[in-house]
């Protein structure tokens, strides 16, 4: 039995801020954001940064992090919504589930330094500030929410996997509502991380072409109000209709970082989220493809989803033009889903360099200006280090 969750409303700032016809502009086109060089042991390497001074402080100033921050902005887009489902269901039916990865790591190198510099942690430094649950913590204050909370960290399938959790405890009747979606930082501590393990590319990431070198890394929040019913009181005008339908997930067991080079649990998770959503292989109009840019990730994922779709399906990565948001990625790519079902069939663009890879499996990569008229489901997929696989379909009635 299909169970799909209505996406009554959505908010949502990346490198391109969070005016989303404008992000979907930027989208359709092709156009990369300004990514900010970062210096990695003598290595200049890009990444989709947002100054904490681009963004709207948040009130109370135990919260006020560039991660909160970011939150803020995509939450400030549906302020009214979420209050008027809080109002709605009351306080303890609204639940919360989020991803996220980097949490505080910024604020606990400040306060080694400077305990290193003086000798002891800055005034009113507190190490709850880097706890994983403090983003949603951040949430639940600003909206008066005590139902269900959850934090997910599974890298980044981060915001996916917070909404099957949604949709589980949803149906489960633990809550009536829902805030789902995601928020992470590039911050020093992650990008130099994921140069250390040779994944970060020196250049703007190039998904798919033979020429690729690497993902790079991006700053982003994307939320979502989701419901079990159509709620046309709470559903903001142009959303009517709008749902996750299926939801699928696997594991590959195989690897602490590199994913199943096969491609099965990519494929698995990609056939049970359409099997959930009771769908066919026909149905799907559009694929957000994970699409990072590594040698190990394109080469997976191009097997899995030629394995399943062929090469007729239109599909692109959006990370040549967000920077990869790790935690945030499922959910903001999610969005971009839904603001494809909600702009006639318009399609995000695939940016990269023209080279597809020969040795990898045929895609049907969007060019820029690419419609679908009459687009009623997409799927977006989510794959994780750790081989943590998340695909998710979304549609219009």
């Amino acid at each position: 039995m299909n169970r799909p969750l209505y996406v009554n409303d959505f908010g949502l700032h990346c490198i391109w801020g969070g005016d989303k016809e404008n992000v979907f502009e930027k989208l359709t086109r092709g156009e990369r954001g300004v990514f900010t060089m970062h210096d990695v042991a003598g290595v200049m390497r890009p990444a989709a940064t947002i100054e904490p001074d681009m963004l709207p402080r948040v009130e109370k100033a135990e919260f006020d992090n560039r991660v909160n921050r970011l939150s803020r902005a995509a939450l400030d887009q549906m302020d009214d919504t979420v209050r008027h489902a809080v109002e709605k269901f009351g306080p303890d039916r609204v639940g919360i589930f989020i991803g996220s990865c980097d949490n505080g790591s910024e604020s606990s190198l400040a306060a080694l330094k400077c305990f290193k510099e003086r000798g002891k942690f800055p005034e009113g430094y507190k190490l709850e500030y880097q706890c994983a649950e403090f983003p949603a913590r951040y949430i639940a204050e600003r909206f008066g929410i005590t139902g269900m909370c959850q934090v997910h960290s599974t890298a980044c399938a981060s915001s996916a996997s917070a909404f099957v959790s949604a949709r589980n405890n949803i149906y489960a009747g633990t809550c009536d509502a829902a805030i789902v979606g995601g928020v992470d930082i590039a911050s020093l501590s992650v990008i130099l991380g994921f140069a250390s393990l040779e994944a970060m590319s020196d250049r703007p990431t190039n998904p798919f072409s033979a020429n690729r070198s690497g993902l790079t890394l991006g700053d982003a929040a994307a939320y979502f109000v989701v419901t079990r019913e159509s709620c046309p009181d709470l559903c903001r005008p142009g959303y009517e209709g709008l749902q996750v339908l299926g939801f699928g997930e696997s594991a590959d067991a195989d690897h602490i970082t590199a994913p199943r080079a096969d491609g099965e649990g990519a494929y698995l998770a990609m056939s049970a989220a359409l099997a959930d959503a009771g769908l066919d292989v026909a149905d799907i109009g559009y694929i957000n493809l994970h699409g990072t840019g590594t040698k190990l990730n394109d080469a997976m994922e191009s097997r899995a989803v030629n394995r399943i779709f062929g090469e007729n399906v239109p599909a692109s990565s959006t990370k040549a033009i967000t920077g990869h948001t790790l935690g945030a990625a499922g959910a903001l790519e999610a969005a971009f889903c839904c603001l494809a079902l909600t702009h006639d069939g318009a399609l995000p663009a695939h940016l990269y360099d023209g080279v597809m890879d020969p040795e990898l499996p045929a895609l049907n990569l969007v060019k820029p200006g690419k419609t679908v008229p009459g687009l009623r489901y997409c799927i977006s997929n989510s794959f994780a280090f750790g081989g943590c696989n998340v695909s998710l379909v979304l549609g219009k009635k």
